[in-house]
């Protein structure tokens, strides 16, 4: 079942949701300001992935009280990846983003990403100031440059919780875990444009973070060894000659 949005709409932001009840209120606060003035037509959809508090309760309760925003329900705890690709696909507007729950970036930097739209089809936000603790940001630092040497991206911050892209190219992306980690990386290999923009950053104020030290160097190691997998499995025929109506030099994703 898809959102049919794409005639009210020019972005669809997608928010995924695992218990965060503590979060909600403000969250849904934050979005309806931004979205009053806005600088483009954009409406959330909430993908609820599995939680065990009351964040579904509280998303059903704010979302009959908002307009403009939406909500699914995932069956079972599928992951952060899972989550968005649920909302991708949902969504039928020519672009989606998404934004973390825990609003530890700013709606209204989406203005910033959406400024940029015309020059690629992945815009992805920079955290310019981080405010994490000095073991997140070394562990975070430590990542990337892991992960970019492996890559060869070109970027310093992959896992910033706000970015804008082209629907059909996020519906496109392969399903494995981890694999928000590696968006630019992706696009490039499906041969689109990422472009990146500095966006703000500010401390979690509600709930706390679900991940930590093992879990982020345990599932990052394990989702770097798939990546590598499939670049090296990946396949892009270019038809060059037809005697079909096709442009030549036409790519196949």
């Amino acid at each position: 079942m898809s959102l049919n949005l794409h005639e009210a709409y020019d972005l669809t932001v997608v928010v995924p949701v695992f218990n965060e009840e503590e979060s909600l209120p403000s969250l849904f606060q934050s979005l309806q300001q931004y979205q009053q003035h806005s600088a483009m037509r954009v409406c959330f959809l909430c993908v609820n992935d599995g939680s065990s508090d009351r964040s579904l309760e509280i998303l059903k309760q704010q979302v009959a009280n908002h307009e403009h925003f939406f909500y699914i329900s995932l069956q079972h705890r599928t992951g952060l990846t899972g989550a968005l690709k649920a909302g991708f696909h949902t969504a039928t507007t020519e672009w989606v983003g998404y934004i973390d729950a825990d609003l530890q970036t700013f709606p209204e930097d989406f203005d910033l990403l959406w400024q940029k739209k015309d020059e690629g089809d992945l815009i992805c936000g920079i955290r310019a100031k981080r405010h994490d603790s000095w073991s997140k940001k070394i562990q975070s630092k430590l990542a990337n440059k892991i992960r970019n040497a492996v890559t060869h991206d070109g970027f310093s911050d992959t896992n910033c919780p706000l970015k804008i892209m082209k629907t059909s190219l996020a519906q496109q992306w392969p399903l494995f875990s981890g694999m928000h980690r590696f968006l630019p990386a992706l696009t490039l290999l499906f041969g689109k444009k990422v472009v990146a923009m500095p966006v703000r950053h500010q401390e979690r104020k509600h709930g706390s973070s679900k991940f930590n030290f093992f879990n982020r160097a345990f599932s990052g190691a394990c989702d770097l060894l798939v990546f590598v997998w499939m670049r090296r499995r990946y396949r892009a025929p270019v038809i060059k000659d037809n005697n079909l109506e096709i442009a030549n030099e036409h790519r196949i994703d």
